[in-house]
């Protein structure tokens, strides 16, 4: 028997959840810089849009009963890789602490928005 858990925040509709959990495996969809009500926060730079992306990567967690430390692994997309890696590779080790997940860094040429400059998605786990 299958167990599924999923977790949508009702900002917008593109046809997929932001989190689906099944069997204790956790798939999170591409989180970026969106507030609370589902604007992006295009005028921040690398930091302030890398900070707030992993908040929205741990609102998906919490919704689904898991933290970082259930991260198994993670993809971040950058716009402009050369100018972003060390930023966002130092902000990413302190928002894990001393967990190690498996994970990517891709260089892209263009994300959903124009002034997007990073987006995340996970593979977490349960407990269970």
């Amino acid at each position: 028997m299958s167990i599924v858990k999923t977790y949508n925040h009702n900002l917008w509709d593109h046809g997929i959840t932001q989190g689906y959990s099944v069997n204790g495996t956790i798939y999170v969809s591409g989180q970026f810089a969106y507030d609370e009500e589902g604007n992006f926060e295009s005028e921040k730079g690398i930091e302030a849009q890398t900070k707030r992306t992993f908040e929205n990567l741990d609102r998906v967690l919490k919704e689904l009963d898991v933290t970082t430390s259930n991260l198994a692994y993670i993809e971040i997309y950058l716009t402009n890789p050369q100018a972003h890696t060390e930023t966002v590779i130092e902000m990413f080790k302190e928002y894990l602490h001393d967990h190690r997940p498996a994970g990517s860094l891709i260089g892209v040429t263009y994300l959903a928005f124009p002034e997007q400059l990073i987006e995340v998605s996970a593979v977490a786990h349960t407990s269970t």
